[in-house]
């Protein structure tokens, strides 16, 4: 009888504890990434620390982020990390390291925003050349035998966003969409370009799909979704095909990566008045902020599983000359569910470190990488 008791003690603690790591890993991963700016600095850094935590703790000197990772999105600068660390080295693999990733957009930043200095003279305003951002992206995203990656060329689904003019309406490129139709399937090069496209620097970006049946013409992804994680968890939540196990925020766990407040909430002040172009700052940090404060209202008591690391009062013109380990060494700061902010006792390096612990106890992702045969929905026609 002793004996019985004892078994059936064992057995339900090995019951509990499988049911608790089933809880835990059932949960879907998403990664999104903040537009705003061009060096990504304070992203950067949280990337970088991401993936040697994740190294560190899985003891493997070659794990990547988008092994962790069931999502990744991005808009602009955000954009091209993203599809950096995504990015199919054609073994399923990532292209780049986070630390490669950060240190290529540093080295290459004179090319993908070289300023145009006679559209500038004459339009008496700072305009940035295409031309040489078009070719830095294009070397970026082809592979050694020279084959140019496309939206499905992915480790794991990939979401960017844009705003297409001749729609008037966002346009979301999406893995799982390239993957049902080639009509919506695009050169990943020119998907960067697109949500990077901000009006005033650039014009506007045409781009078609690969099969020529779905065309846009595209500016700055970040003017509608310059923080485009609720955009991914919408995803998610929505496509059963891939995450049928999803049926509520509960079963996600989310990390999202600020860039930093822009210039003109800094330099504005209290001032009655501001430039058009502080207008604009305003208006991309306030888009942030606002999905922040949904998901953070959205995820309630479950607040462990969203976790948005932000600079915390950093000028954006000071944060360049910075070293990346001081966005780190911050303290976090926190959403609360029905307005305002808390500034946290945890750094934002020690919550990427809480965060890295869920990760690694999850395990790595079992969604596969690319697709990995062709649709047998028929091409989608065209209405742009």
């Amino acid at each position: 009888m002793e004996l019985s008791k004892v078994t059936l003690e064992i057995f339900t603690k090995l019951e509990q504890k499988w049911l608790s790591h089933y809880e835990t890993a059932r949960k879907i991963r998403i990664l999104s990434i903040d537009g705003g700016g061009t060096t990504g600095i304070v992203a950067g850094a949280a990337l970088i620390h991401l993936e040697d935590q994740i190294r560190i703790k899985t003891s493997d000197a070659h794990a990547r982020i988008a092994d962790f990772f069931d999502v990744i999105a991005g808009t602009g600068v955000g954009a091209v990390l993203a599809s950096m660390i995504s990015a199919d080295d054609g073994t399923g693999h990532p292209l780049f390291t986070a630390r490669e990733a950060v240190n290529i957009i540093t080295q290459k930043h004179s090319e993908l925003f070289k300023v145009n200095k006679l559209a500038g003279f004459l339009r008496r305003r700072k305009m940035l050349n295409s031309k040489s951002m078009d070719k830095a992206l294009k070397e970026l995203f082809k592979r050694e035998d020279g084959t140019v990656l496309t939206l499905k060329d992915t480790c794991k689904p990939l979401l960017v966003p844009c705003f297409d003019l001749k729609s008037s309406a966002p346009f979301v490129f999406s893995r799982a969409d390239a993957s049902e139709s080639p009509s919506f399937n695009f050169e990943l090069w020119e998907v960067c370009r697109a949500t990077s496209a901000t009006p005033g620097l650039f014009k506007p970006f045409p781009l078609t799909s690969v099969d020529g049946k779905t065309s846009c013409s595209a500016v700055d992804g970040g003017l509608v979704m310059n923080n485009p994680t609720a955009s991914a968890v919408t995803h998610v939540l929505h496509n059963k095909r891939d995450f049928p196990s999803v049926n509520g925020v509960e079963d996600l766990l989310v990390l999202s990566l600020g860039n930093g407040p822009s210039c003109g909430r800094t330099k504005v002040g209290n001032k009655i008045e501001c430039s058009t172009s502080s207008v604009v700052d305003i208006t991309l940090d306030g888009i942030s902020e606002t999905v922040d404060q949904m998901l953070a209202s959205a995820f309630g008591l479950n607040r462990a599983d969203y976790v948005r690391i932000q600079a915390n009062g950093l000028w954006r013109e000071k944060m360049v000359g910075r070293k990346m380990e001081e966005v780190l060494k911050e303290r976090g700061v926190e959403s609360l569910p029905f307005g305002g902010k808390r500034l946290l006792t945890e750094t934002n390096g020690q919550r990427i470190d809480g965060f890295v612990q869920r990760l690694v106890a999850i395990g790595k992702t079992s969604l596969p990488s690319s697709p990995f045969k062709e649709s047998t929905v028929s091409p989608l026609v065209n209405r742009r």
